[in-house]
């Protein structure tokens, strides 16, 4: 098992060089598939602004799958109940304590179903609230408020909280703000464009985090 372990941290570290990013798919039927053309715009957006080269074929990866060591950056997203089983939750943490990054967007409604999950992928971390002056909010855009907020639903304060892994950030979850939405096709939502704009930069940021820490 150990071996298996280091063999999985050696291919994580020779392609932790490589962009790329993917979608996560969990169990318990929230609709993981929601915002479909969000992570290919943010990815077009961070290649045409940031100086990224991220394939822009966006896959999708299971969360007790060992695909998810290809890459770097794990985006997860829906509305509903998620469900992590065991071995879920042990592949999802050796991804991280790797080196590996998990974005979470709730879309609505998911926050009371990820926060217990995610107890099983680190049992004695607790998600914490991000502060302002955090690197994620200035890595390639300033947000000295924080996280922007892009649609309403409780008429609530974006937060953004993470949990921390050897003073690393490896899994960011953000709530009250639905960044996905924002990355979506203009007529998706009908945003004004500097919302999506906001969204996007941030976005960005999230990836450029992902990508050097």
């Amino acid at each position: 098992m150990k071996l298996f372990f280091s063999f999985l941290f050696s291919l994580f570290y020779f392609i932790s060089f490589a962009q790329e990013v993917a979608i996560l798919k969990y169990k318990g039927g929230g609709d993981w598939y929601s915002n479909p053309t969000a992570l290919p715009n943010l990815v077009k957006y961070c290649n045409d602004y940031i100086d990224t080269n991220i394939n822009e074929n966006i896959k999708t990866v299971e969360a007790g799958s060992t695909d998810i060591f290809q890459f770097p950056l794990l985006h997860m997203t829906g509305h509903g109940n998620v469900f992590f089983s065991d071995d879920d939750a042990e592949n999802l943490r050796n991804y991280l304590v790797s080196g590996g990054f998990l974005h979470i967007d709730d879309n609505y409604g998911m926050e009371p179903y990820i926060t217990k999950e995610l107890k099983k992928v680190f049992p004695n971390s607790e998600l914490i609230e991000i502060p302002k002056n955090h690197a994620i909010f200035s890595t390639a855009y300033n947000f000295p408020n924080g996280l922007p907020k892009i649609h309403e639903h409780d008429g609530k304060a974006p937060k953004a909280f993470g949990i921390f892994h050897e003073s690393r950030l490896v899994l960011l979850f953000t709530l009250e703000t639905d960044l996905g939405d924002g990355w979506e096709d203009e007529e998706v939502h009908n945003d004004p464009e500097e919302v999506r704009e906001k969204a996007l930069k941030m976005g960005a940021n999230i990836v450029k985090y992902a990508f050097e820490n």
